[in-house]
């Protein structure tokens, strides 16, 4: 159970989130992406709050302002690479032309550039989460939620994996939490928080 935490997260910048299992690092992604609801508080988008809105409107505000990358990519398998990243476009009203346009920067960007066309079993581990990772932020979100996105990954893979999504938060503008185990690459993230006892906290990089 969360207990009165409170933070704030920019554009443009990574927050790793760390804390034991059971702290509730998955409960606090839930709450600020807007599928569960705290028992008090507010979650601020760009200073509005979105607690008190209907289903449809949070719905909306997840498609449209929130991205979301998990530990299992969740790829669908009958679809490639290309066509995964595409897909939520079409859904969010975007013309297919324009879709494969975005969908191809992104994946050329995290390295994918001779593997769009390939289904996700064809696709190494990393790979797959690099496809999810350029899913998620395909209809330009503003935040973007990642729950231990590199948990499933062999140490280089995940480096090379983190280093891309790093960069993309760059490029893109987002605002990005990130709940990891990796303590190097939560050392590499512009700020740290941790959640203990259902407290949330800054701290410093040479405390972790």
């Amino acid at each position: 159970m969360l207990k009165g935490a409170s933070a704030i997260v920019r554009a443009g910048e990574a927050v790793a989130l760390l804390g034991p299992s059971g702290a509730g690092k998955s409960s606090l992604l839930h709450i600020v992406g807007l599928l569960e609801a705290p028992a008090s508080g507010t979650v601020l988008l760009d200073g509005a709050d979105c607690v008190s809105l209907s289903d449809d409107k949070r719905t909306a505000l997840r498609r449209n302002l929130l991205g979301f990358v998990y530990q299992f990519h969740y790829l669908l398998p009958e679809f490639s690479a290309l066509e995964n990243v595409v897909l939520p476009q079409l859904i969010a009203g975007q013309s297919r032309a324009d879709a494969v346009v975005r969908a191809r920067d992104l994946l050329y960007n995290l390295g994918l550039r001779e593997r769009i066309e390939h289904r996700p079993g064809q696709l190494s581990g990393g790979e797959q989460q690099r496809v999810a990772i350029a899913r998620a932020v395909a209809n330009a979100p503003r935040v973007l939620l990642a729950d231990e996105p590199t948990g499933n990954l062999d140490p280089e893979t995940a480096e090379r994996v983190f280093a891309e999504l790093k960069a993309l938060v760059e490029s893109e503008g987002l605002a990005a939490i990130i709940a990891t185990h990796n303590l190097d690459i939560a050392r590499r993230m512009d700020r740290i928080w941790r959640l203990e006892d259902g407290k949330l906290a800054e701290v410093a990089p040479s405390k972790v």
